[in-house]
């Protein structure tokens, strides 16, 4: 396939459909005011619509969830992770399946979506371990013949707002989290992906089916904001996960604590790696490229500064600039494409802006910029990653435009590179390439990068699942996938046990 041959529409829809089918998906389209269109961004033409809902269909999956929450609640763990077993099971034999969906709506490339889809049977492996180890912990106590227990409990039903950017990986990263420890899940993707959803929804209906667990123990709405709006704004919703832009965090965070719900909010990235004078620069520029030009910079990981030392910065833009004009740009079905299509217009609209900003406060673009195969298909976007050199940090650069551009900053001291890294409001990944053991350990400590997720010798992209997902200042705070991220989702209790036959109080307390 050249790169100015694309899949076309009726192709793109007749594979969604078989895709669909395998999977197990039926009696998924449909019209009228509710129906959501499934669109390619490979063509950006609409394949066919789905039939959707709204706030009222989004209050019925509460209300189906809430009722299953009891039965789950006391459902043995381990048995509870038989459900999520089973699950990984079925994404594994179906992962082409579910891969060519994601090609289809999100535009990555083959492996890119193959590794999203594996992310989703790592995530059911590890909850399957956890099933077996939601522990809490036993705590001395000062007075004599007692002691003092901390346990944890399952929560309820579970929001799960996910992005088109992954539309799979996350929502496992929730579900499978919070099925194993005992809550019920309702999930609103976004709009733009329904037919993964779709897809996933089914292979986790089978997997009930198998196990017997309760039918209610998931639901999936499909809709815009207002079938997310009962989800925030619910009182039978003690947790609302949250993946999506720090306006949107903007705008649920104050909702969801009105009622004193909880959050877990994924936003903005602006993620930046710096570039010392020892670093092995072959080995930084592979990273850097896959970080920054990757699924076309529309991952919360992206890299989007870089922040270079005087002395390498010219040899290493230079190293940069030749390796991204041989990224082949094109349809993400075939073998050879590297950078797939922006999700829309609006995306390539903001990324024109930006570079436009990036100009007129003082950046040269070095390279990239441009959009390819307007005239192949002309409602879809296909741009040329761009690097930009910049005077310092000016305001576009502290915003996180969700395209492939990155900013290329100078510095020349490791102090002043700290500096520049953390003056930003966003907090999610990091990185610094240095073959220096002190840098390495400044930058991993508290006064280095201020980030949830800070990597030595490793681009900003690509976090495992064993770790907890999630930044600081205004990513939101929240922590997903592993680690400890699955107290999240219980509730924690205090428990004093007397197994004496005194009644002695604490504090040395007399009272009578």
């Amino acid at each position: 396939m050249s790169e100015n041959t694309l899949t076309g529409t009726a192709e793109l829809a007749e594979r969604a459909r078989r895709a669909l089918a395998a999977c197990g998906a039926a009696d998924y389209e449909g019209s009228g005011p509710d129906a959501l269109p499934a669109r390619s961004p490979i063509t950006g033409r609409t394949l066919f619509t789905v039939a959707g809902g709204g706030g009222d269909r989004a209050r019925e999956a509460i209300g189906t969830a809430h009722t299953a929450f009891p039965a789950w609640r006391d459902t043995p763990a381990p048995v509870r992770g038989a459900l999520v077993k089973r699950l990984g099971e079925l994404l594994t034999e179906h992962k082409q399946d579910l891969a060519d969906l994601v090609t289809i709506e999100a535009g990555k490339i083959g492996s890119e979506a193959l590794g999203e889809v594996q992310e989703m049977i790592d995530i059911c492996d590890l909850a399957v371990g956890m099933s077996r180890q939601l522990e809490g912990r036993t705590l001395a106590s000062e007075r004599p013949g007692h002691k003092l227990l901390e346990t944890w409990h399952p929560l309820g039903v579970v929001g799960v707002i996910s992005a088109f950017n992954f539309p799979v990986a996350v929502w496992a990263w929730n579900t499978a989290v919070a099925l194993v420890c005992g809550d019920t899940v309702v999930w609103k993707p976004s709009e733009l992906t329904p037919l993964t959803a779709l897809a996933s929804t089914a292979l986790l209906e089978r997997a009930i089916a198998d196990t017997g667990a309760p039918e209610g123990v998931h639901r999936l709405v499909l809709g815009g904001a207002d079938a997310a709006a009962p989800l925030v704004d619910g009182p039978d919703v003690p947790l609302v996960s949250a993946t999506g832009s720090e306006r949107m965090g903007r705008e649920i965070a104050p909702r969801i604590a009105a009622r004193f719900g909880r959050a877990i909010l994924e936003l903005g990235g602006n993620n930046a790696a710096i570039v010392t004078p020892s670093a092995d620069l072959d080995l930084a520029a592979r990273g850097i490229v896959f970080s920054a030009a990757g699924t076309a910079g529309q991952r919360c990981t992206t890299m989007r500064r870089l922040i270079v030392h005087e002395d390498v910065a010219d040899e290493l833009v230079a190293r940069l600039a030749k390796a991204y004009t041989g990224l082949n740009i094109g349809d993400p079905f075939s073998v050879d494409t590297l950078v797939g299509p922006l999700v829309g217009e609006r995306a390539h609209a903001a990324m024109r802006t930006a570079l436009e900003r990036a100009v007129a406060e003082g950046g040269e673009v070095v390279t990239g910029g441009g959009r390819r195969l307007a005239d192949a298909a002309e409602d879809a976007y296909y741009v040329e990653p761009a690097i930009v050199r910049m005077p310092g940090q000016t305001g576009v650069v502290k915003e996180e435009t969700f395209a492939p551009i990155l900013y290329v900053l100078t510095y020349s001291t490791f102090e002043e590179a700290l500096a520049l890294h953390n003056d930003v409001p966003q907090g999610l990944s990091s990185s610094v390439f240095t073959t220096d053991q002190r840098e390495a350990d400044r930058f991993t400590a508290s006064a280095g990068s201020d980030c949830g997720i800070a990597n030595v010798n490793i681009g900003t992209s690509g976090a495992e699942i064993g770790g907890a997902f999630g930044g600081e200042k205004t990513t939101g705070g929240g922590r997903e996938s592993g680690s400890d991220a699955w107290r999240g989702y219980m509730r924690r209790a205090t428990n004093t046990v007397n197994y004496s036959t005194e009644l002695p109080l604490a504090q040395g307390v007399n009272f009578g």
